[in-house]
């Protein structure tokens, strides 16, 4: 079970946690942070033991001589840097005692991360609404527009955690790819009739394959598939005669279907592209763009997928076209059939 924090959130953002050892470099609690956080601002972090802003599990005040050893773990406020707005704004969908559902557009966090904490979708709803037992259910790329919903009841909160853990909850996403040029086309970008029907004729599809994300790594990877699980469902596991050792096959599956073909509508004017509809069985990072890109057919203006680009500004005239277009399964809590649909339109879209 998690701890809970002895301090509210501030301003939208929740106190931060550390862990203590019993013994180690620094002897004192005061002496063990500055060890580790000392580089940073080691003025600052005596002044908040000084003013009593570091605290143990019952929000205590921790005096600086404490020895390591009398607390497991201590609490305080991180100091928040100025962030410019963002020029983007979440739509809110559906509130009850229970759920909040916005649109949440591209370019705005889920939760606080890196140089964003004020400017999240997580601290915005907090703020606004005044809530501040909101948790999300769920997350979307900061790059993915779409519905995302969030617990405001954490009576029932473990209930609707447990319908995305068992994958009883049905997501659709929408993406626009530009189509490729023919490979005898006159040198434009614009595929004939011919090359089109080949590309597409094989969709529906479902993909199959095995995702893994590194930690501090910004793509994921595509694993080969052990050979004594390919071919089977996706998570299946294998044991050998030999070894108790288990063997995972796929672990990211979707289903892709054509939903229109034309000329961009947006800012890609002079490209034939499809909109597709995509239903992930599973939820790997960055698994709706891998898939598409294993098809050659990247997602529009994604920096991430089939090539890394130099990172650049947010160009809010280029965002990334995939779109969670909605979320439906049965509440866990009344039994009835529920569905949350974003009104939004990715703006490649055929026209």
């Amino acid at each position: 079970m998690p701890v809970p924090s002895p301090l509210p959130p501030r301003d939208g953002v929740n106190a931060t946690r550390l862990r203590l050892p019993a013994a180690g470099p620094g002897e004192t609690v005061q002496g063990h942070v500055l060890h580790r956080f000392g580089h940073v601002d080691p003025d600052g972090i005596r002044e908040r033991f000084a003013r009593g802003e570091v605290v143990d599990r019952h929000g205590r005040p921790i005096p600086a001589d404490t020895p390591l050893g009398v607390h497991e773990d201590l609490w305080y406020y991180r100091e928040v840097p100025h962030e410019e707005p963002l020029p983007v704004q979440h739509r809110l969908l559906h509130r009850d005692e229970r759920l909040v559902v916005i649109h949440k557009p591209h370019f705005l966090p889920t939760t606080p991360g890196g140089r964003f904490v004020q400017e999240t979708a997580l601290v915005r709803l907090r703020n606004e609404l005044g809530i501040d037992d909101l948790v999300p259910l769920h997350r979307l790329d900061r790059a993915t527009a779409g519905v995302v919903m969030f617990s405001c009841d954490p009576a029932t909160r473990g209930a609707y955690h447990l319908l995305f853990e068992r994958r009883a909850v049905t997501k659709r996403y929408e993406a626009v790819c530009a189509l490729p040029a023919a490979p005898d086309g006159a040198g434009d970008d614009t595929p004939d009739d011919a090359h089109t029907a080949a590309l597409l004729d094989r969709f529906p599809l479902v993909m199959r394959s095995r995702i893994r994300k590194d930690k501090g790594v910004l793509r994921s990877v595509t694993e080969e598939i052990p050979a004594a699980a390919s071919g089977r469902a996706a998570g299946a596991r294998v044991r050998t005669r030999t070894s108790n050792l288990a063997h995972t096959g796929a672990n990211a599956e979707t289903r892709i279907e054509v939903l229109d073909v034309g000329t961009s509508a947006g800012t890609l004017a002079s490209r034939t592209v499809v909109r597709f509809g995509l239903s992930p069985r599973t939820g790997r990072t960055h698994q709706l763009r891998i898939h598409l890109a294993a098809l050659g057919l990247g997602i529009a203006f994604d920096p991430f997928y089939p090539d890394l680009l130099d990172a650049a500004p947010d160009d809010l005239s280029r965002p990334l076209q995939l779109l969670s277009r909605s979320l439906a399964f049965t509440d866990p809590v009344t039994g009835e059939a529920r569905e949350f649909v974003s009104p939004a339109q990715l703006q490649e879209r055929p026209a």
